[in-house]
């Protein structure tokens, strides 16, 4: 676990050992210049995987072997003993993020606080991508469930996160059995093209082949399962599946097609057939904004796989991890279209009474700003660690919790998927003469 991380988090670490400023009193802010194009809105995921990583993030024999070629003895012997026991404070999981907001502030020694730079990026960046991208679908779908089921286009790794950040989200599950063991995600799924075309018996019709291989399935797996039937001809595949399953049957699937003339078609010949509460299922390259165009269509439920795994067009978060306070001076970068600002900071939202959003208002830690009346603040930054022991509720109940309510208090115009400005502005509050 310790060498995901860059070479130069170790080099900078073996100067400042070195010169003495190593153990220097430090913040460090994850936190996105801007959001990626068009979007609106961002939704914070990986805080609770960093938080849980932290306790394995140590260095091993094997690990001090593969960086002893170019480190000195005392960065070795530093690095043998190394535990984060800092404080981290930040969004929790779940929460809207804007351009500017303090999504996580890393507080202890330079030495300490600088090897989590990579680490911390790699999670943040990653998952609030999809989590971002997923609740986009979500929001699309308009309450009907979705399913995550990208496994087989990402890295199987990048599979189980992106299972869980698409769960915060608000997607009902999972096809991952990993991301069902490791973080409870449920898991669901039934049968691929494969299985019906594994039962082609000499001498019969693609007809009689798709009965054998639902009447299988059924047989498996009872009637509330869902049948895949456009392996052949899709009319033929919804008159096989009720003739095998009956009209209890759970569901069917439509994994292609032009999907809402489909929908339309296939809801009518259940209907016909006496399947009247038979699920329709809808899967294949399904983005947000398919999904939108099929709002009005017989569809109960949506399967996504590229599209959500991958960011639907925007991969990664574009997160920075900036050192912003020394011994408790601010310091900030000052490079073109790559600023910083200066001094640890906490954040609060500020909303109407109808409780719609209007404002994010990052300030100094210790300097609250005054409140409207006429508005209402609402503390956004939260106690993750404490002395490098995790303090916070990282559960996904909540995180799931805290988007629903998020999306629900974004302006109309928040939730377009059109391109479009942030939904509403950050207002950053420069630390006083006296902070500097």
């Amino acid at each position: 676990m310790s060498l995901l991380t860059d070479k130069y988090e170790l080099t900078m670490l073996a100067a400042a050992l070195r010169e003495g400023a190593a153990h220097r009193r430090t913040t460090f802010e994850v936190f996105a210049r801007r959001l990626p194009a068009g979007r609106r809105y961002g939704i914070t995921a990986g805080t609770g995987r960093f938080v849980e990583t932290l306790a394995q993030f140590r260095f091993d024999e094997a690990a001090l072997d593969s960086v002893a070629d170019f480190l000195d003895g005392d960065t070795l012997d530093y690095l043998a003993g190394y535990q984060f026991t800092g404080d981290i404070d930040g969004y929790p999981e779940g929460e809207l993020y804007f351009p500017g907001s303090p999504v996580l502030s890393v507080h202890g020694t330079f030495a300490e606080c600088v090897l989590l730079e990579t680490l911390a990026l790699s999670i943040f960046n990653h998952d609030t991508a999809i989590a971002s991208a997923a609740a986009r679908m979500v929001s699309a779908a308009n309450g009907r469930p979705l399913i995550e089921m990208g496994s087989r286009r990402t890295h199987e790794r990048a599979a189980v996160a992106a299972a869980r950040a698409a769960y915060i989200a608000g997607f009902t599950g999972t096809s991952n059995l990993e991301a069902k063991r490791s973080h409870r995600v449920p898991a669901l799924g039934t049968s691929a093209h494969a299985f019906t075309l594994l039962h082609t018996p000499d001498g019969q019709s693609t007809s009689d082949w798709e009965k054998v291989a639902f009447r299988a399935q059924v047989d498996a797996l009872g009637v509330d399962t869902t049948l895949l039937v456009d392996t052949y001809d899709i009319t033929a595949g919804v008159v096989n599946a009720v003739q095998v399953a009956g009209t209890r049957l759970g569901a069917v699937r439509i994994d292609s097609g032009n999907l809402g003339v489909l929908a339309r078609q296939v809801r009518e010949q259940l209907d016909s057939l006496g399947a009247t509460n038979t699920r329709i299922v809808v899967s294949g390259d399904l983005d947000e904004f398919a999904i939108a165009a099929l709002r009005a269509e017989p569809v109960d439920l949506y399967g996504v796989g590229t599209s959500v795994v991958t960011g639907s067009g925007a991969p990664t978060a574009n997160m920075v991890y900036k050192l912003v306070e020394v011994e408790g001076i601010p310091v900030e970068k000052r490079s073109s279209h790559k600023e910083s600002h200066g001094g640890a900071k906490r954040a609060q939202r500020l909303a109407k009474v109808s409780g719609t959003i209007v404002e994010e208002v990052v300030h100094p830690a210790t300097q609250a700003p005054p409140i409207p009346p006429d508005l209402v603040s609402r503390p956004l930054t939260v106690a993750l660690v404490r002395g490098g022991a995790p303090i916070a509720d990282l559960g996904l109940t909540a995180a799931r919790e805290r988007v629903s309510q998020g999306m629900h208090s974004l302006p109309w115009d928040g939730l377009k998927l059109s391109n479009g400005d942030p939904a509403i502005p950050t207002r950053i509050i420069a630390p006083t003469l006296s902070e500097r």
